[in-house]
């Protein structure tokens, strides 16, 4: 911290700040790679935990872990440091650790329901007619009251939903068989690809994102998706639903004196890629309300054209490392990150951009009239914590000391579809085969009477009789309803 306040970003002929209360206008941090974007946001990620603002990051090349332990400035750092006029103190951050695959940190799931039919769309890469299929058996679900948690759920709902087409197509539009079938294929890749974790209870609590220690610092949240990358539709969609369930559960602040949460979102163009219009849109209006939530989102990305303008715009602290122009594509993305910003008479920006060394900066961020400051070239302060991964075992340490330990590491699997509906087929089974044995001596009577040839005829009739008797009970599950379900913004369940 300076007499200026804020979280100190770097320095240029002074301290550049990022403020506190301007912190939930959101941001962007680009550059290609190798330029230090990693380290700027471990310098700001640090910042706004000493502060008390609790942090998410996705952690795509380990690097990022080093926050956790107590740095060794080489003589390099104190140099830089000394330069600045700043008094470089090694300390480490408070962590909690989480991974999707349960591997280096707390297992951090949702439910089918909570992620809603529009982002499972998206991370199976549905086509129009299959995402209007998927909308249909979420809402039979939600009508029928079963209880959408994992994978296994989403399969047995799609399996009735194609052996009962003709029913929910005149409730709620065709469902053909065929495009149940290309669904469930995709559920096949994705449970191939590790989307079976990501799905089931216990759920991730919100609340468990937001702690502070007992010193009031935030703590930081490191999601390893050093592996998650590998699967790049489901770690952007996940990162997604994260972001819209924060938009739907959280009350309005306005803008609060520091956020309640800052969310950094690394390999952002992973989020735009191929992304139909109408997902742009949804996210467009997450980014622009969710500040009145207190969050700010920081978008991490190696060119400012990689995220759409509608985003970009509202997108107001600014760091940008260096670019390269060979190609026309390259100098497209230096034009759109030399025009973002202020200008600043004493230098161009987009050549200033192309000569930025390794730990140089271009910054402008919000000023107390939330106006953008003249873009300055600025050296990035070193960090206070390590640079570079934890050991696994450190990294272990820290998970095992974690405020949530406990918590999530056991799944659990309670009664939903899949159970539902296949008790409910076995109880239809049962009953029918009681009600058979009770009616056995009056029918034995009757096949005495009859020729023997016809003998064997009430027993098949039996059997067909069972079977139909279980598939209408299944169509008439829906008299079990009792619970109302709210979906959000992007199509999530919201809890209640």
């Amino acid at each position: 911290m300076t007499p200026e306040g804020g979280v100190v970003i770097g320095f240029s002929d002074h301290f550049e700040c990022l403020r506190l209360d301007r912190a939930n206008r959101h941001g962007l941090v680009a550059g290609a790679t190798g330029t230090g974007k990693t380290v700027t946001l471990q310098v700001i990620a640090q910042g706004l935990s000493d502060a008390g603002v609790p942090v998410f990051a996705a952690d795509v090349k380990g690097d990022l872990s080093g926050i956790g332990m107590i740095g060794q400035p080489n003589e390099k750092m104190l140099a830089r440091a000394a330069t600045m006029g700043l008094e470089l103190k090694p300390a480490a951050a408070p962590v909690i650790f989480w991974d999707l695959f349960g591997e280096q940190g707390h297992p951090i799931r949702a439910t089918v329901s909570e992620m809603g039919p529009l982002l499972i769309s998206r991370m199976l890469e549905l086509n129009d007619v299959q995402e209007g299929a998927m909308n249909v058996v979420f809402r039979a679900a939600d009508d029928e009251g079963l209880l959408l948690v994992d994978l296994k759920d989403l399969q047995a709902v799609l399996t009735y939903a194609s052996e009962h087409s003709a029913e929910l197509g005149a409730k709620y539009g065709g469902v053909a068989p065929a495009t149940v079938a290309t669904i469930q294929r995709k559920l096949l890749v994705l449970e191939n690809q590790g989307g079976t974790n990501l799905f089931g209870e216990p759920a991730l609590s919100l609340s468990d994102l937001m702690r502070t220690d007992t010193s009031g610092r935030g703590y930081v949240n490191v999601l390893a998706a050093d592996k998650l990358i590998n699967s790049p539709r489901l770690y952007a969609t996940f990162l997604l639903w994260l972001l819209s369930e924060l938009f739907e559960e959280l009350p309005e602040v306005g803008d609060p004196e520091k956020p309640r949460l800052a969310f950094f979102f690394d390999e952002a163009h992973l989020l735009f890629r191929d992304a139909p219009k109408p997902l742009i849109e949804k996210v467009e209006q997450v980014v622009r309300l969710i500040r009145s939530k207190g969050v700010g989102i920081y978008f991490v990305t190696q060119n400012p054209a990689d995220i759409p303008e509608t985003v970009l715009g509202q997108l107001g602290n600014r760091i940008q490392h260096a670019l390269r122009a060979y190609t026309p594509a390259e100098q497209k993305g230096l034009k759109a990150a030399s025009g973002s910003f202020r200008p600043n008479p004493a230098f161009d920006t987009a050549e200033t951009i192309q000569g930025l060394g390794v730990g140089e900066a271009l910054v402008s961020v919000l000023d107390e009239k939330g106006a953008p400051t003249v873009v300055q070239k600025t050296l990035v302060r070193p960090p206070a914590s390590r640079l570079g991964p934890m050991l696994p075992a450190e990294r272990a340490a820290i998970t095992a000391a974690s405020p949530v330990g406990g918590l999530y590491n056991q799944a659990k699997d309670r009664e939903s579809a899949y159970e539902m509906l296949h008790a409910r087929a076995d109880k239809a089974q049962a009953e029918v085969q009681a009600r058979a044995a009770e009616a056995a001596p009056a029918q034995a009577q009757t096949r005495e009477a009859r020729a023997p040839a016809a003998r064997a005829a009430p027993r098949s009739q039996r059997q067909g009789m069972a079977e139909a008797f279980a598939k209408s009970l299944l169509r008439t599950i829906g008299s079990q309803v009792g619970r109302e379900l709210i979906r959000g913004a992007l199509g999530s369940l919201r809890r209640r």
